[in-house]
C-alpha cells in the first residue's frame, strides 16, 4: 500500500512539473515603454490591459511597463485620459517588447454640442457637470497638500528657455552658419514649429518639507545646474529666478494660478461655475477608481481662463487624477501664443492623490503661431512621496529654502542617478552647446549689441560706458547738455567698483561730476543680492528742489527734457555720502550712511528771508546727516545683470523705513532735525476682477528747518505718466514736515473692453488710479507765520508757488486705456482740488511705455 501511495505521489509529482513547464512556456509577457506621440515624452499610469480580461497594469514615472498572463488573449488594449485609446496585436506564449505611441484626442472644446433638435440654452442649474465640479470644490480642502499634518517629497524639474518657429530660410543665414550645432529638430506640429534654438536649460533637485501646524515649509537645494553667461547682461542664477516665475509652480486646487503677472481663474476655483461652461465628455471604467472626463471652455474667451479636461475619481473624495489645461485663443494676455500644462496625479498609501509630474509649456511672440518666438517649458518631478512622518524642529529652523554649498558642483554620476524624467537626458548637450556659443566673438557681439538696447551701457575691455540715453538732454538753467560717464565690471575687479560721469550744460556754461568708490566685502558684484559693500561718493550737479532721491526719472534722461509749464527753478546740489550696505539671505537688509548737501538755488530761484522787515538772502544751505534705512521684502526676485538688478513684482508685500538725523555744526550742517520716513508697497491679485499696486506711506520731521528740507512731494511736469508721482501736481508746490499718502493703480485685465465687440479683438485693458495726499505745516516751519525761515518761492508775477496742504488732501486720479499696440498706457488725469492754485491744470492727457504680458 505504502509503495502505491510512493508511486502515486511521485507520478503526481511529475504531472505537477510538467504541468508549470506547460504554463511558463505559454505565458504570455509583455514590457515596453509609452510615449506621446507629439513629444515622445513617456507617460505615466497609462493603463494596460489584455483586451476582454481583468488582467492589468500602469506605467511608471517613466512610462514603461510590464503586463503578463497565461490566458490565451492576443490583444493589448491600452488607455489614458485625454489620449486615443489603441489596441495592438500580440502573440499569446511569448515575451515580447512593445514600444508604445499614444495619440492626444484632438477635441476641440470649443465646439462641444448638445444633441437635441433646439439647443438648449447653458443653464448652472440642473447640469449634472456644474454639480460634479462643486462637489470637487466641496472636497478641495482634504485634497491638498495642507491636508496632512506633514508632507515630504523629492522634486526634480528642469527648465528651458528657446528661440521657436524658426524657418529653414533663418536657420541658414549667414548670422547662423556658425551656429548650426545648436538648433533642434521635432515634429512641426508641436508648439514652437520644426526648428528650435535652445538658449537656457536649468535643472534642480531638492528635499522639501512640509508641516501643517504650525504651519512650515522648507526646501533644501541639494542640486543646480544650468547654462552659464559670460557677459554683463544677465546673472545666471537671476535669470533663472526669472524664468521660474514665468513658468511657476501649477496648484490647481488654488482658486487662481499666476503666470507673470496674470492672474488664471482655476477651473476648480471657488467661483468657477460663474466663469466656465463645464461638460460630462466621457467615463473611465478601466481604471481604478473610476473617472469622470469633465470638458469646460471659458464663457468670455478673451478672459484669463483656461479651456481643457480634469478627470475626477468617482471614488467619494472627487479629486483630481489628471489635467488638461490650455488658454483660449482670444485670451487677453501678450506675447502668449499658445499656453498648454499637464497634471499628472498619484495615489499615495492612505489611497490620496498627490501631484507625481507636471509639464508646462508656453509659446512666446510678438505676430501669428507660425511666426518667430520663444518657446519655454517646465517639468517637474516627485517622488518619494510621505505622509505624518513626522520630521524634528530642525528640519524646519532658519530659512525656508537652504541651497547646500555643493549644490552647483555636483558630479555628472549625482545628475544622472537623479534625474528622474527621461526627455532631460537628451537635452545635456545645450550645456555643451551654450559654452561653445559663449566662446564665438560673433556671439559676443551680438550680446554687446542686447547691452546697449537694454541697459544703456557698451562693454570696453573692463569697463562700461553709459548711459546713452543720458548723454543728451536740455533744460531751462543749461540748455543743451552732454554728459559722458562709465563705470567698472568685475572684470576690473570683484572687490572695487568705480562709478564716474562729467556733464556741460552749454548755457550755464558750468561742469557738473559724480565719482564714486566701493568696496564689496562679499567679493561679488555689488548689485548682486545679498549686498555687502561701502560705498563713498562726490556729486556736483543741478537737481529740481526736493528730495532726489524721489525724482521718478533722471532730470538728464532725454525723454523728462520736455516738460509742461515753467521749469525754471532749480539748484546746484554738491552731495558727500559714505553709505555701508548690507543685505541678508531673508531679504532683510540695512542702509548705514552720511551725507553732506549743499544747496545753492539757481534759475529764478533765491533763498531769501527776512530781519527786522529787510530781505536777506542766502547763497546755500546746507545740512549734514546721518541716516539709517531699513528695508524688508520677503521672497523678493530680481532681473538682474553683474551691474543691475529690477525688482519683479509679486504679491508679496516691501516694507521701507529711513530715519536720518541732521546735526548742526557736523562737518557745516547748520540745522538740528529727525526725519522718519516709512513706506508699504503690495500688489493685490483679484481674480478675474484685476490686479492693484498699493502704496501706504507716511513721513514727520522734527525740528525747525527750511523748506528746501522739508518734505517736497513728488510732481511730474513731464508728459510721461508715473506710477508714484503727481501727475498734475508742479515741482515745488507742496511741502509737508508730515504726511500720509495713498496711492492705488488698478488694471483691471480687459474685464470690460473685452466683453464689447470688435473692440475685444484689441486687447486693451482699463486702468483706474487713486492718489490721496494728506499733510500740512507746523507753525515753526511755516514761513507764513515766521518770517526768519527762508520764503517759499514766487512766480514772474510775485505769487509764490509753494504752499502747504490745509484741512483737505490733494486727489489726484485717472482712468486709462492700456495695452496699446502692446506697449502703450494712455491716461486722462484729473485733479480735483487746489484748482486755484497759479499754473495749474484740471485735466491733462499722459502717455507711459510699459511692458506687460
Amino acid at each position: 500500500m505504502i509503495n502505491i501511495q510512493k508511486k502515486s505521489f511521485c507520478v503526481l509529482t511529475v504531472l505537477v512539473f510538467l504541468f508549470t513547464l506547460q504554463a511558463a512556456a505559454q505565458r504570455t509577457v509583455i514590457s515596453g515603454a509609452i510615449t506621446n506621440s507629439k513629444d515622445r515624452t513617456p507617460i505615466p499610469y497609462v493603463t494596460v490591459l489584455f483586451k476582454g480580461s481583468k488582467v492589468m497594469a500602469r506605467t511608471d514615472i517613466d512610462g514603461k511597463y510590464e503586463i503578463s498572463t497565461t490566458e490565451p488573449y492576443t490583444q493589448l488594449q491600452v488607455e489614458y485620459v485625454g489620449f486615443k485609446t489603441r489596441f495592438f496585436p500580440v502573440v499569446a506564449g511569448q515575451s515580447q517588447v512593445l514600444n508604445i505611441k499614444l495619440q492626444e484626442e484632438s477635441q476641440n472644446l470649443n465646439e462641444v454640442k448638445i444633441s437635441s433638435n433646439k439647443k438648449a440654452p447653458y443653464k448652472n442649474k440642473g447640469n449634472p457637470a456644474v454639480e460634479l465640479i462643486r462637489k470637487v470644490i466641496e472636497h478641495k480642502a482634504m485634497n491638498r497638500l495642507e491636508s496632512a499634518n506633514e508632507v515630504q517629497y523629492q522634486q526634480y524639474d528642469w527648465m528651458q528657455f528657446s528661440l521657436s518657429n524658426l524657418s529653414e530660410k533663418f536657420k541658414n543665414k549667414k548670422l547662423f552658419r556658425k551656429y548650426q550645432f545648436l538648433f533642434d529638430q521635432q515634429d512641426s506640429s508641436e508648439i514652437g514649429g520644426k526648428n528650435i534654438l535652445p538658449i537656457y536649460l536649468r535643472e534642480r533637485f531638492s528635499q522639501n518639507y512640509y508641516r501643517k501646524n504650525p504651519e512650515k515649509k522648507k526646501v533644501i537645494m541639494l542640486a543646480d545646474k544650468h547654462v552659464n553667461f559670460d557677459n554683463g547682461l544677465v546673472d545666471n542664477n537671476a535669470i533663472g529666478n526669472y524664468f521660474e516665475r514665468m513658468y511657476a509652480d501649477v496648484n490647481i486646487y488654488d482658486n487662481n494660478i499666476i503666470f507673470t503677472n496674470s492672474q488664471f481663474l482655476s477651473p476648480i476655483a471657488d467661483g468657477a461655475p460663474t466663469f466656465y461652461k463645464f461638460f460630462i465628455t466621457d467615463t473611465i471604467k478601466t481604471s481604478k477608481p473610476n473617472l469622470i472626463e469633465l470638458s469646460f471652455v471659458p464663457r468670455n474667451k478673451n478672459a484669463l481662463l483656461f479651456e481643457g479636461k480634469i478627470y475626477i475619481t468617482m471614488d467619494g473624495k472627487y479629486a483630481v487624477q489628471n489635467a488638461l489645461l490650455k488658454t483660449a485663443k482670444d485670451v487677453n494676455i501678450n506675447f502668449v501664443r499658445a499656453m498648454e500644462v499637464k497634471l499628472n496625479f498619484e495615489q499615495d498609501s492612505l489611497g490620496k492623490f498627490h501631484l507625481s509630474k507636471s509639464h508646462l509649456l508656453v509659446d512666446f511672440g510678438l505676430g501669428n503661431d507660425g511666426g518667430r518666438g520663444f518657446k519655454g517649458e517646465r517639468t517637474v518631478v516627485i517622488k518619494d512621496y510621505k505622509t505624518n512622518v513626522v520630521q524634528p524642529d530642525a528640519i524646519y529652523k532658519g530659512e525656508s529654502l537652504v541651497v547646500v554649498p555643493e549644490a552647483e558642483s555636483r558630479s555628472d554620476q549625482f545628475w544622472a542617478n537623479n534625474r528622474l524624467d527621461t526627455l532631460a537626458k537628451e537635452k545635456i548637450k545645450i550645456y555643451h552647446n551654450m559654452d561653445s556659443l559663449g566662446q564665438m566673438k560673433s556671439f559676443k557681439r551680438l550680446m554687446d549689441v542686447a547691452s546697449i538696447l537694454f541697459i544703456g551701457y557698451k562693454k570696453y575691455g573692463k569697463t562700461e560706458v553709459g548711459p546713452i540715453y543720458s548723454f543728451y538732454s536740455f533744460n531751462s538753467l543749461e540748455g543743451f547738455r552732454l554728459r559722458f560717464g562709465g563705470r567698472t565690471t568685475t572684470d576690473f575687479s570683484k572687490r572695487f567698483y568705480f562709478d564716474t560721469y562729467a556733464a556741460y550744460g552749454f548755457k550755464d556754461e558750468k561742469m557738473k561730476g559724480y565719482l564714486s568708490a566701493a568696496y564689496a566685502f562679499n567679493n561679488k558684484s555689488i548689485y548682486t543680492f545679498p549686498q555687502s559693500f561701502i560705498r563713498a561718493s562726490f556729486q556736483r550737479d543741478v537737481d529740481i528742489p526736493g528730495d532726489g532721491a524721489k525724482n521718478i526719472i533722471p532730470e538728464d534722461n532725454f525723454v523728462a527734457s520736455f516738460k509742461r509749464g515753467e521749469s525754471n527753478q532749480f539748484l546746484y546740489s554738491d552731495y558727500y555720502r559714505v553709505n555701508y550696505m548690507q543685505e541678508y539671505s531673508n531679504h532683510f537688509s540695512f542702509n548705514l550712511g552720511f551725507k553732506k548737501w549743499s544747496q545753492t538755488p539757481a534759475g529764478s530761484l533765491i533763498f531769501a528771508n527776512y530781519v527786522d522787515n529787510k530781505a536777506i538772502l542766502t547763497d546755500q544751505v546746507t545740512s549734514s546727516e546721518l541716516s539709517l534705512d531699513l528695508r524688508y521684502a520677503p521672497y523678493e526676485k530680481f532681473y538682474q545683470g553683474k551691474t543691475f538688478r529690477e525688482r519683479i513684482i509679486e504679491k508679496y508685500p516691501v516694507f521701507n523705513l529711513n530715519y536720518s538725523r541732521g546735526v548742526k555744526g557736523l562737518f557745516g550742517g547748520q540745522y538740528n532735525y529727525h526725519n522718519i520716513m516709512g513706506s508699504i508697497d503690495k500688489r493685490f491679485y483679484f481674480s478675474q476682477f484685476g490686479r492693484s499696486d498699493v502704496r501706504v506711506e507716511g513721513g514727520y520731521i522734527a525740528g525747525k528747518v527750511p523748506f528746501p528740507l522739508l518734505d517736497i512731494h513728488r510732481a511730474n511736469q513731464s508728459y510721461s505718466y508715473q506710477i508714484y508721482a503727481y501727475n498734475l501736481m508742479n515741482f515745488m508746490e507742496f511741502v509737508s514736515d508730515h504726511y500720509v499718502s495713498l496711492n492705488i493703480d488698478h488694471n483691471f485685465n480687459g474685464l470690460i473692453l473685452n466683453r464689447i465687440p470688435l473692440i475685444k479683438k484689441l486687447k486693451l485693458r482699463e486702468y483706474i488710479t487713486f492718489k490721496g495726499l494728506y499733510g500740512g505745516l507746523r507753525k515753526e516751519n511755516d514761513p507764513n507765520h515766521d518770517a526768519s525761515l527762508l520764503q517759499f518761492p514766487v512766480n514772474n508775477e510775485g505769487v509764490k508757488t509753494t504752499y502747504s496742504l490745509g484741512k483737505l488732501p490733494y486727489i489726484e486720479g485717472s482712468i486709462g486705456i492700456g495695452n496699446i499696440f502692446k506697449v502703450v498706457r494712455l491716461d486722462l488725469v484729473r485733479r480735483f482740488n487746489y484748482l486755484d492754485n497759479p499754473g495749474i491744470s484740471k485735466y491733462g492727457l499722459r502717455a507711459k511705455v510699459q511692458f506687460e504680458f
